[in-house]
């Protein structure tokens, strides 16, 4: 790192950097708030979403007690077709929002199977859609506490390293000139004793 240089224009331009920084960490400062805001939505968000997974699972080992029964072939009833994920900006992030779903029922035998199959299948394809849901929102949630980590570490370069060196930087110059400052008129003030004294000679 440069050394710092002791004279008026390193004193101008420490001013200058001083007043650059201030004028940007009130902007740094909110856009984490406004992030951190962001995050605490998607945070809720998928709380809800997890909320809604749990009760599903309860009610369907409430109501089809009779998905213990292997006998019957679930598999391959229901997939996911197609999950159309589109991306808006929040606060110069870039975040995943889940723009359309379609989860397909795939052809099965109402007569070969049980009629509670019906149900189950209702079940499946909502869990489908629960479970991209929720993977959509915990990819938004990581980058927005990538995020907020980012801006946090540089609020805090502004607020803990940046301005107070350069508040430092400028009270060691003004010291220093100020000290500079004196030690001349006190010279001055000495020659002018010896020029007086010489001159009375």
């Amino acid at each position: 790192m440069a050394r710092l240089q002791l004279n008026k224009s390193s004193l101008a331009e420490q001013s200058a950097r001083l007043r650059t920084y201030q004028r940007f960490l009130p902007a740094l400062d909110l856009k984490r708030q406004q992030l951190m805001a962001e995050r605490a939505k998607a945070r809720q968000a998928m709380r809800h979403t997890q909320a809604e997974i749990d009760q599903l699972r309860r009610h369907v080992g409430r109501e089809l007690p009779m998905l213990g029964n292997h006998d019957v072939g679930l598999t391959d009833l229901v997939r996911v077709e197609q999950a159309v994920i589109d991306y808006e900006n929040k606060v110069g992030t870039r975040l995943p929002r889940l723009s359309k779903i379609e989860v397909k029922v795939n052809d099965y035998s109402l007569l070969a199977k049980p009629h509670w199959v019906d149900s189950v299948v209702v079940r499946v394809h909502d869990m489908l859609e629960l479970k991209i849901r929720l993977q959509v929102e915990q990819r938004r949630l990581a980058l927005l506490d990538e995020a907020v980590d980012t801006i946090t570490q540089r609020v805090n370069l502004f607020e803990k390293v940046l301005i107070p060196k350069t508040q430092d930087n400028i009270k060691r110059i003004r010291i220093y000139l100020s000290d500079n400052e004196m030690a001349a008129v006190v010279r001055s003030k000495i020659a002018k004793r010896k020029h007086a004294e010489r001159a009375m000679a």
